[in-house]
C-alpha cells in the first residue's frame, strides 16, 4: 500500500531526555579510599616482599666474588623497607615494594638469560624458580586493596 506524501512530512513526537535522579552522582576520584582494617592480601604481600629480600640476599652471596654484590644487596633492603611500609600501612609503601620487586625481577631475568646462554641447565632452572618471589610480590603489591591500605589516612 502506498503512503501519501503528507504522512512523510509529519515530524516524529519529541522524545523525553534521559531521566535525571534528584540526588547528585557520587564524585569519583582516581585514588583508592583508605580502609580501616588491614586487608587479607597485605600479609601475603609482606611475605612475598621478605621472600624477594631473601632471594636478593642469595644473589648477593652468589655475586660476592664479583664487584656487583652491592646491587642485589640494595634491592633486598628496598624490598624489606617496602614490606615494612606495607605492613604498617604507610603512605606509598606499595610503590616501594613494587619498585624493589620489579628491579629484582629484572635482575633475576638477567641472571636466567646469562645461565641459559652459557648452558647451565640446573642453574637456569633455579633462576626461573626464583622468579616466583618478585612476580608474587608484584601481583600482590599492585592490588587495589593493598594500595588502599597504604593510602594516606588524613585525606
Amino acid at each position: 500500500m502506498a503512503r501519501s506524501s503528507s504522512s512523510r512530512s509529519r515530524s516524529a513526537p519529541a522524545r523525553p531526555g534521559p531521566r535525571r535522579s534528584p540526588r547528585p552522582a557520587p564524585v569519583r576520584t582516581g585514588r583508592p579510599v583508605p580502609v580501616a582494617r588491614r586487608p587479607v592480601q597485605v600479609p601475603f604481600a609482606v611475605v612475598f616482599g621478605v621472600l624477594v629480600a631473601a632471594e636478593d640476599g642469595y644473589l648477593t652471596f652468589l655475586l660476592s666474588v664479583v664487584r656487583w654484590l652491592v646491587l642485589p644487596l640494595l634491592l633486598g633492603l628496598l624490598a624489606l623497607a617496602g614490606a615494612a611500609l606495607v605492613w604498617l600501612g604507610r603512605a606509598r609503601g606499595w610503590l616501594v615494594l613494587t619498585l624493589g620487586a620489579g628491579l629484582s625481577l629484572l635482575l633475576l631475568l638477567g641472571v636466567a638469560v646469562v645461565f641459559g646462554l652459557i648452558g647451565g641447565g640446573s642453574a637456569f632452572g633455579t633462576a626461573l624458580v626464583l622468579l616466583a618471589g618478585p612476580v608474587g610480590a608484584l601481583a600482590l603489591a599492585t592490588r587495589a586493596e593493598v594500595r588502599a591500605w597504604t593510602t594516606r589516612r588524613g585525606r
